[in-house]
């Protein structure tokens, strides 16, 4: 079973679900990505996703028209296995097509770019045996990429993975709910003070450069919540 936390971006509202592994991912249709799938080798107990990148997902399938095999998806920060500031921890990325030869895959890269659902495909020198495709939200806070600069009253994955980070290295208070309140800019504050930085109670590309730094794969640790 798993906690699944969907950012509703159509509502700007977080939803709760407890699910089987072998249950449809909430907003996926005709059973086109579990939630076995989308956890892929995350071993955390609570996961999340925004629905617009399920939407766009279906949408991708639909073209398709077949199965498309997962082989990425979903990460905690603190598990690791990307970047700093990946747009898996945030639940709105996919690596897929990793058992398609390469005329097949390079098909399904074009057809992701061509449906116009998706914020970023990687080209093919970068992926060159998968297709990763990702439904991202910006502008990002670093003019490089990543994440979105968030502050009290923002709401979404990239909440989460700000309250993830936060309470993996030890500044708790901040929960898990994907909802930037009181407690959220508290342990931010704490933290930026502990580094040296501004505690402005904003994650900026510095807090954010410096925070996923800290967190990216530092294991399940005793303050980690809901793993």
């Amino acid at each position: 079973m798993a906690d699944v936390l969907v950012y509703n971006n159509a509502s700007n509202d977080m939803e709760y679900y407890t699910l089987s592994e072998s249950d449809p991912m909430p907003y996926a249709v005709g059973r086109t990505i579990t939630v076995g799938e989308f956890r892929g080798s995350s071993t955390a107990g609570t996961l999340w996703t925004d629905s617009r990148a399920i939407e766009s997902y279906n949408i991708t399938r639909r073209l398709w028209g077949r199965g498309i095999y997962i082989g990425y998806a979903f990460k905690r920060i603190w598990e690791g296995g990307h970047s700093p500031m990946s747009q898996h921890y945030a639940g709105v990325a996919f690596d897929v097509g990793q058992n398609l030869d390469n005329f097949a895959r390079e098909q399904l890269r074009t057809l992701a770019v061509n449906s116009g659902v998706w914020s970023y495909v990687e080209p093919a020198y970068l992926t060159p045996t998968w297709v990763h495709f990702d439904r991202r939200i910006g502008p990002p806070a670093c003019g490089t990429g990543g994440y979105p600069m968030l502050r009290r009253g923002s709401v979404g994955v990239y909440v989460l993975v700000l309250q993830d980070a936060l309470n993996a290295i030890g500044f708790i208070g901040s929960g898990l709910d994907g909802y930037f309140g009181g407690g959220t800019q508290g342990a931010l504050q704490n933290f930026q003070s502990a580094q040296g930085l501004n505690p402005d109670g904003i994650a900026g590309c510095i807090t954010w450069q410096s925070l996923s730094t800290l967190a990216v794969g530092i294991g399940r640790t005793s303050t980690v919540v809901n793993a």
